[in-house]
């Protein structure tokens, strides 16, 4: 089954502190593994100004300096990536995903976005989450991670701290019902 354009909503007792409470929204996932973006956990103290003062890009006190950055995932913790909504194309490539989303991960979104022509909805994030061929589909076997369906609301209109909880929700799952440890039948 492909999962792309799903979220992947962590378990209690994921094993990996990285994903505790962790919503990733799936931007590929196939024969030759998945890819992930973590959509709700900040980078620690990073704001998209900070990112875009290293680039030399925008303007100091612009509405896009205050946003966000948030940590993606553990692999590649240097690369940015912009999940987005699809009213935005790259000039050199974005990837469109099922269900309103599409992922940029090069430098002109980040210039559109400094001088306030970027997507109408976004998240910058740094890294990403990876697996494997079938890594992820043995995984989510072992109880770690429950699938949904990505809303643009849930995703970039939430705040960071509530996305967990409302992706589960999605499901008409009760956090408080959940054991970190998991059963088989």
């Amino acid at each position: 089954m492909d999962l792309t354009g799903k979220l992947l909503i962590a378990m209690p007792g994921i094993g990996d502190p990285r994903f505790e409470h962790s919503v990733v929204f799936l931007c590929s996932h196939g024969d030759e593994g998945a890819m992930g973006l973590i959509v709700n956990k900040p980078a620690d103290g990073v704001a998209l100004g900070d990112l875009l003062e290293q680039l030399d890009m925008g303007e100091e006190g612009s509405a896009a300096a205050a946003l966000p950055v948030r940590f993606g995932g553990p692999v590649e913790t240097q690369r940015g990536f912009v999940l987005h909504t699809p009213d935005y194309e790259s000039d050199v490539s974005s990837l469109k995903v099922p269900g309103g989303f599409s992922m940029t991960a090069t430098l002109d979104i980040l210039e559109d976005i400094a001088l306030g022509q970027g997507p109408e909805q976004l998240l910058v994030l740094l890294g990403y989450a990876g697996w494997g061929p079938g890594q992820l589909e043995a995984e989510i076997a072992m109880n770690g991670w429950l699938t949904a369906d990505a809303s643009p609301e849930l995703v970039f209109s939430l705040a960071d701290d509530s996305k967990w909880e409302a992706s589960l929700k999605t499901l008409g799952v009760d956090p408080l019902t959940l054991s970190a440890s998991a059963g088989h039948a």
